[in-house]
């Protein structure tokens, strides 16, 4: 035992930097996994622990006042029912803010559904005007207990007694109206009633939404929520933040565990000599592989104790939704398991892949083994000549290259299964910072266009009932910032099969279309044409040029799909068409809201408030929401991904140059007959080197770069958003990287050549031996 200590110190000493370089890379790797679990428990289960805790509804479904749902009692698989409740819809305002918003009738006590108060009371027969605000909706009107609310275009007022937490679709100021419970005779003129389902078995969801439907007639329905919908929407990106730490972390864990058999290996194949003395004085093979193998896993095991450790005292601090992800998953009951099985699984990888490597040093013969040159047999673990110069290095010299690139380029390509293992191994940290390359890019094209990703507005308008269409357009026609205001309508349908609700659009006119922006297909021009989003033709399982029947209200809708377009809203579930079309349908159809495009340049929060300002009250402005706000922290992401894969890179490269320095040794002597200076041989070894980096540069980037595109557009599939978001790094970058590692690698290998070139004779000679 004291011999294999004394053996795996001195190996320490004289490969410090290598081992540095592996233990960093284990503590990245475990970190990105570690918070990637973190993500998805903060995904999911904030939703799932209200949603058990307040006994949600798997359905709500929000009829016509008339509509007899007294007959969903009776539905198999209903379990119980909330409701039915009373609503009235208004907008609230507060602060100077406006908030559209559903008045809920709700009872004292609650069996189903009851919200998780967050801070204040519940509501109190001794209050009549008080209400209870979902949380949401609380922070976009900047509202606490015992605030005062006004209800727009009236003088009634309510008083919020309380904010909670509900497992039901949360407040967004483009797409669902806040939710308010209030007392019944809050409810002046109640325009609708809502009642929920909670099933017998949550998988049969869509077939009890179709009996539902069935049963109260699909003109009697206005809007159906499902427990699924809720839950991808509380998920939102964060799910996505988790799912690209996920990614990144296995991938750059097979690097690591690459490069630490690379290592190895190479370095077996420069200790031959000295294993063999091993053998002869009494090693056995176990003990040899046990050798590389403990040091290895004391690598590891150092790495990832060191991120357990960091996750578990600093995780939490953080900023952003990171040090929150983290806070709440130590609080969660399986977060010690995942705390030590995520980095024992890391630790028991690079074991597994390190036993591979030190397995062939415990195969090495104990007396070495000429070399080939002068024996015709050879090992396995014997070097083998690299042959004559082939045939364009012969023809390069006959051109008057300098001899020194012609050696180089000879070096690294002359045995080419070797050469080419040690590229794939330095490709892959490159091909996957080429994907984060590409995913900071999309997220940065969100920003700077988001037109091309289906937002060409900046502003959402709606008008008070005060004004008509043509006095709200002179409106906004007068704001010099404003480029275009489209008039428009979005209204609920029920699919075909009565199964779900989907939005029904309609934005823009014949002769002012709305710019969608389109992956495929063409634009809507003519009569009953429209364009779809992923998710709804996924819904549907319908494609570009089929014709759709949807249903709103009791009037039937029937629409050509001749594009698809990419929707970021409502999960990609929406077809959109103008207001032209659909006013064929229903000629009363009046617009209820103005999607504004601003001239480029303008400041967004400054064009909203001037026009608040002009519409003196009587117009309701909000930003449009885009999706990569949402994504900011995955360019931190990013940035930490590739300083990890850097790390692997640098290790991989450290083994390929090492290789490279000790394969040169034996041809140091016919280096220097044949008159070759030291400053000739030590470029021998920086262009070796330099032609490897060079064809994994080039390898990672034709590989990586249809990799991202497919990656990032199967995402925005998966997600409803649909493919064609997906956005390369610009060839200047491209470029820069390729070069950046290319002379990086060269510049390393400098040192160690120059060292290797100006070794005494009898060094060089022991080496030979």
């Amino acid at each position: 035992m004291r011999a294999t200590l004394r053996w795996a110190h001195s190996d320490l000493r004289t490969h410090r930097g290598e081992a540095l370089f592996l233990v960093l890379a284990t503590v990245g790797i475990v970190l990105s996994l570690l918070l990637a679990t973190a993500l998805f428990g903060y995904a999911t289960n904030p939703w799932q622990r209200v949603f058990e805790q307040t006994r949600g509804a798997h359905v709500w479904l929000h009829t016509a006042r008339s509509a007899q749902v007294g007959k969903l009692a009776g539905l198999d698989g209903v379990e119980s029912e909330a409701g039915p409740y009373a609503t009235e819809s208004t907008t609230l305002t507060s602060h100077g803010t406006r908030a559209a918003v559903e008045l809920r009738a709700t009872p004292q006590h609650l069996t189903i559904g009851r919200p998780l108060l967050v801070s204040g009371r519940w509501l109190d027969p001794t209050t009549p005007d008080g209400v209870v605000l979902e949380n949401h909706l609380a922070r976009a009107l900047l509202a606490e207990p015992g605030d005062t609310l006004t209800l727009l275009g009236t003088t009634r007022t309510i008083t919020v007694l309380g904010i909670a937490d509900s497992a039901e679709p949360r407040y967004d100021p483009e797409e669902q109206p806040g939710l308010v419970w209030a007392p019944p005779s809050i409810i002046h003129t109640p325009n609708g009633q809502v009642i929920g389902l909670r099933l017998t078995n949550p998988d049969d969801t869509d077939y009890a939404v179709q009996r539902a439907v069935t049963a109260l007639g699909a003109g009697a329905i206005g809007e159906v929520a499902t427990w699924q919908q809720a839950r991808a929407e509380a998920q939102g990106d964060n799910r996505l933040l988790g799912q690209v730490l996920a990614l990144f972390g296995l991938g750059a864990l097979i690097a690591a565990g690459l490069a630490v058999h690379g290592a190895i290996t190479t370095r077996i194949r420069g200790h031959l000599r000295d294993i063999s003395i091993l053998k002869a004085i009494g090693f056995t093979p176990d003990q040899v592989v046990r050798v590389f193998l403990l040091q290895h896993i004391a690598y590891a095991l150092l790495g990832a104790v060191s991120a357990a450790a960091l996750t578990r005292s600093l995780g939490s601090r953080l900023p952003g939704r990171l040090g929150d992800a983290i806070a709440l998953w130590q609080g969660l009951p399986g977060h010690a398991v995942a705390l030590i099985a995520i980095p024992a699984g890391a630790v028991l990888f690079i074991a597994a892949t390190t036993g591979l490597a030190a397995w062939r040093a415990g195969r090495v013969p104990p007396v070495p083994m000429p070399l080939p040159s002068f024996r015709s047999g050879a090992t396995p673990h014997t070097p083998r000549p690299t042959g004559h110069l082939s045939s364009p290095a012969r023809h390069a010299l006959g051109l008057q290259v300098p001899p020194a690139l012609v050696l180089g380029w000879h070096t690294a390509f002359a045995r080419r299964a070797r050469s080419l293992t040690t590229i794939a191994r330095l490709a892959l940290p490159l091909l996957l910072i080429v994907v984060a390359m590409s995913a900071w890019t999309t997220i940065s094209r969100f920003h700077s266009d988001p037109g091309r990703i289906g937002l060409p507005a900046a502003l959402t308008v709606h008008a008070d009932a005060g004004l008509d269409d043509r006095q709200t357009r002179a409106l906004l026609a007068r704001d010099p910032e404003v480029a275009a205001a489209y008039p428009g309508v979005e209204v609920a349908a029920l699919v075909p099969g009565q199964t779900a609700t989907i939005a029904l659009r309609g934005f823009g006119t014949h002769r002012n279309p709305y710019p969608y922006a389109l992956a495929e297909g063409r634009p809507a021009r003519g009569t009953d044409e429209a364009v779809a989003g992923q998710g709804l033709l996924d819904l549907l399982d319908a494609h570009v040029g089929d014709w759709v029947r949807m249903t709103v209200g009791n009037q039937p809708q029937i629409l050509h799909i001749v594009g698809r377009s990419i929707e970021t809203e409502n999960a990609g579930r929406v077809i959109s068409t103008s207001l032209d079309t659909l006013r064929e349908n229903d000629p009363r159809l009046t617009p209820t809201l103005y999607q504004v495009r601003l001239h480029p340049g303008t400041d967004v929060h400054e064009a909203a408030r001037r026009l608040t300002t002009a519409g003196a009250g009587r117009l309701d402005v909000h930003t449009v929401t885009n999706p990569a706000d949402g994504l900011s922290p995955l360019r931190g992401v990013a940035a930490g991904v590739i300083a990890v894969l850097a790390l692997i890179g640098l290790v991989e490269l450290l083994t390929a140059i090492g290789g490279t320095v000790r394969e040169g040794e034996r041809d140091l002597l016919a280096l220097k007959a044949i008159g070759l200076s030291p400053r000739q041989i030590t470029a021998v070894t920086v262009t070796a080197t330099g032609c490897t980096a060079l064809a994994a540069v080039l390898a990672a980037t034709a590989l990586g770069a249809p990799l991202a595109h497919w990656l990032i557009n199967t995402q925005g599939r998966s997600s409803g958003i649909g493919a064609g978001i997906a956005q390369g790094p610009p060839l200047l970058l491209l470029l820069l990287f390729g070069t950046a590692a290319v002379a990086g690698a060269a510049a390393l290998s400098a040192v160690p050549a120059t060292r290797a070139a100006r070794r005494r004779l009898a060094d060089t000679l022991s080496a030979v031996a």
